[in-house]
């Protein structure tokens, strides 16, 4: 049996906010990616503003590891991605983020995300340490995403190879039979009797065939039913005089 591959390193180049940092670890653990490598962050490290916008991804912080260049970064990994526009100047294959992540799982080595600063982006020379690079398909019109938005775009892909479990489920309210609903319909309709609801008499049919229709596609729960008992019994009361 094939051994799965390891989970990419996320690699932040520059970083140069300490709040972007902890917005990415927190991206990173939403799916599952835990190991993060920080290139020469601008602020140094630890920062303090890192903790707060990681949101509970502390532990993601706590392992980060820092080094002077991205080469000492990526050295133990076989197939870097950076992700970037294509760099002029620079062959290197394009892939998407979907297609990155294949080859990531499909790797028998250590893979890297790599990201740049968050005003400009990686550097060329960056990009040609890369072995590819990885584009977000785009609106060219506004082609704008900020650190977090990109680590956990490439996150999320890698994430659907892998089994991560759901947020758990509330388990809804079993519907009432039906006679009980049928119960409340009858209420209904007598009050809206009482209140001369139904005119002109003649429609009182159709109009009633209307409100059936409506009630009965809802599901109703035994609660849903008794909270509308009680808001049709209160409003059939009458108003007390000031």
């Amino acid at each position: 049996m094939t051994a799965a591959a390891p989970p990419p390193v996320i690699v932040l180049v520059r970083p140069q906010l300490g709040e972007n940092i902890g917005k990415a670890a927190r991206a990173m653990l939403n799916f599952g990616l835990t190991e993060l490598r920080l290139v020469a962050p601008r602020d140094g490290w630890p920062n303090p503003d890192a903790g707060p916008a990681a949101s509970g991804a502390d532990a993601v912080l706590a392992e980060a590891l820092v080094f002077d260049t991205l080469a000492d970064a990526v050295a133990d990994c076989t197939t870097i991605y950076a992700t970037t526009v294509r760099k002029r100047g620079v062959t290197k294959p394009v892939l998407t983020p979907e297609a990155a992540a294949r080859e990531v799982h499909a790797s028998a080595g250590r893979s890297a995300y790599v990201f740049g600063p968050e005003r400009s982006g990686l550097e060329t020379d960056d990009v040609t340490l890369a072995h590819k690079i990885v584009t977000v398909p785009i609106n060219p019109e506004f082609a704008s995403l900020n650190l977090a938005q990109a680590v956990i775009l490439l996150a999320y892909e890698w994430s659907k190879g892998v089994a991560l479990a759901s947020p758990p489920e509330v388990p809804l309210d079993p519907p009432a039979e039906h006679g009980v609903l049928e119960e409340f319909i009858q209420h209904l309709e007598r009050d809206l009797d009482k209140s001369g609801y139904f005119f002109p008499p003649e429609r009182r049919e159709m109009t009633l065939r209307t409100l059936r229709n409506a009630l009965t596609k809802t599901g109703w729960s035994y609660n849903d039913i008794r909270m509308m008992h009680g808001i049709v019994t209160a409003l059939g009361r009458p108003k007390e005089k000031s």
